[in-house]
């Protein structure tokens, strides 16, 4: 229940992990009815995520206040803070990404980037198939995300000559490795912002998990398009292209923006596939040659359509850029919204009576990646505007902000989702729900870190979203590792890795990929074949978590 002191008021609250009955074990389990009631009616009832994070944030509230005596305006403000943070900066940032991406649509240079990923591999629809779901559709989660890279890339590769169930399976298999920094890494900032860890820790450390993904990945997408011929003739570019990918990922992740993990990596696996197959020549059967485009690609226009991605990368270096007395990050920082939330800061207070620092509302205004990406819009705004082949690839600002306010119309949806699963995970962490379920699992000692993973996985499976199971676990995972001695940022980052490997059994992505083949229906098939791929990579990744937990591959922490 919530105690009092003399130095509170009628109104405070001090989250109690024996709220019910006084036992652990029970609190828990009371605590466990939001996200069971959240599962139940996403799966069982059919309901759609909105409305099932509705109904979870409602449970949410009457749990907090008729179960851990939370007082009711408390409860609300939670809830309006999460609201408040889901939209500014987590959607903000989505949003911004999809707009920038849009941009390249609406000029016609998407088309010619398409092009460029389909014309290198000498004809091999295998290595194209490799180079497009893996690179191009990692460059597109980098920026778009929630889905765009399967529709994307599948239709892309059946127009090579796959078949349609074969492109939907590469597409969710390739849609892994990159996911933990997708939509400018937005799972581990909000996961940074929810826990209090800094999110360049918590990226470093998701740093040394998912590039080992990308070690494998792309021999896997061979072996899926022509078997174990693919393989033994493939090999050494697909080796050669997730090891850059892998390497570019820990670089970034750990030495400059974390934002740009999934641009880096994609650019760089791409570009040395490119530079491989300028000496070294696949063996390729005459069943596997792709359809070629016929049209040539100018340097001209691939510099153009690869340009905006080289600009973001510039602008976030910028932006990240503190060498002697040019402090770039300070200097932005000086526009930074910190709010103690009305009504709850000084009312929600920690163990010890102090103001519990959650109440804390804080923005970036300048330095966020949201901000970032639309100045780097503006800016290719006003080049291809200005190109020299602008008659071919019209460029205009009512163009730029037409495409603008489609992609808010089009997110809506997702907005207000994303917006209401913060809600309840606001109200869950501050009414000391998810404490209660934390203490209650760090009973499992060190074997914690074995199943922390899995949380990250059960969330993405059920909402399609590594975001949303950062929303709702992430805190979870900080309060187990506290009480168990695992290091929290570790079990954080396993949250994230675990949810990488849900992502190609989400009913979300599952649908949009059977949809992209034009064989609605077929999602059970899809799921069929890629189960045991996610599995196995779930069980490495716990592995992995475990062994880095312990003193066997604790060197490989940051």
């Amino acid at each position: 229940m919530a105690s009092a002191s003399p130095a509170t008021t009628l109104a405070s609250y001090i989250p109690d992990v024996h709220a019910i009955g006084d036992s652990l074990l029970a609190t828990a389990l009371v605590g466990l009815i939001p996200l069971a009631v959240f599962f139940l009616l996403l799966m069982v009832a059919k309901r759609s995520a909105l409305m099932s994070a509705l109904g979870s944030v409602l449970a949410a509230l009457l749990v907090a206040v008729i179960g851990f005596q939370m007082p009711v305006q408390l409860g609300l403000l939670s809830a309006g803070q999460g609201l408040v943070f889901g939209l500014f900066p987590v959607m903000l940032i989505v949003v911004a990404a999809i707009w920038f991406y849009e941009l390249t649509v609406v000029s016609g240079r998407f088309e010619d980037l398409r092009r460029s990923f389909s014309a290198v591999g000498r004809g091999d629809l295998r290595v194209q198939a490799m180079l497009i779901a893996f690179c191009f559709g990692g460059l597109l989660e980098a920026l778009a995300g929630f889905g765009a890279p399967v529709a994307i890339t599948a239709v892309m590769l059946m127009a090579l000559g796959l078949p349609p169930i074969k492109a939907a399976v590469t597409v969710l298999l390739a849609n892994t490795a990159p996911v933990a920094f997708g939509a400018m890494a937005i799972p581990i900032t909000t996961a940074g912002n929810l826990t209090g860890i800094p999110a360049e820790d918590i990226a470093a450390v998701v740093g040394r998990q998912s590039p080992l993904l990308a070690l494998f990945v792309p021999t896997l997408l061979l072996f899926v398009v022509d078997g174990m011929r693919g393989v033994r003739q493939l090999w050494p570019i697909a080796l050669v292209t997730g090891t850059v990918f892998g390497v570019a990922q820990y670089w970034c992740s750990s030495h400059f923006a974390y934002e740009l993990t999934d641009v880096v990596a994609s650019l760089a696996g791409f570009g040395t596939a490119v530079l491989m197959l300028r000496f070294w020549k696949p063996s390729t059967p005459a069943d596997q040659l792709s359809q070629v485009e016929k049209e040539p690609l100018t340097p001209r226009r691939v510099t153009y359509a690869v340009l905006p991605y080289l600009l973001v990368i510039a602008t976030f270096g910028l932006a990240k850029l503190n060498v002697g007395s040019i402090d770039v990050p300070k200097l932005l920082g000086r526009l930074n919204l910190v709010v103690e939330w009305p009504g709850l800061h000084g009312e929600l207070l920690t163990s010890s009576g102090e103001p519990s620092s959650s109440a804390i509302y804080k923005l970036e205004v300048l330095g966020n990646p949201g901000t970032l990406l639309i100045v780097s819009g503006i800016l290719v705004t006003v080049l291809y505007r200005y190109a020299k082949d602008r008659d071919a690839y019209p460029m205009t600002a009512p163009m730029a902000l037409s495409a603008a306010g489609r992609t808010v119309k089009n997110m809506r949806i997702a907005i207000l989702t994303v917006a209401s699963v913060l809600a309840l995970s606001y109200v869950m962490n501050q009414s000391g729900q998810t404490v209660a379920i934390g203490t209650w699992l760090a009973t499992a000692g060190g074997l914690f870190a074995l199943l922390s993973p899995t949380l990250g996985w059960l969330g993405t499976a059920v909402t399609g979203s590594d975001t949303s199971a950062n929303a709702l676990f992430a805190n979870l995972q900080q309060t187990a590792g506290q009480t168990a001695g695992i290091d929290p940022t570790l079990l954080v980052a396993a949250n994230t890795s675990g949810g990488v490997v849900a992502k190609l059994v989400s009913p979300q992505n599952l649908t949009i990929a059977a949809t992209a083949v034009q064989m609605p229906g077929s999602e059970r098939i899809l799921l069929r074949k890629v189960a045991g791929y996610s599995v196995s990579m779930l069980a490495m990744l716990c592995v992995l978590v475990y062994l880095q937990s312990t003193a066997a591959l604790s060197w490989m922490l940051p």
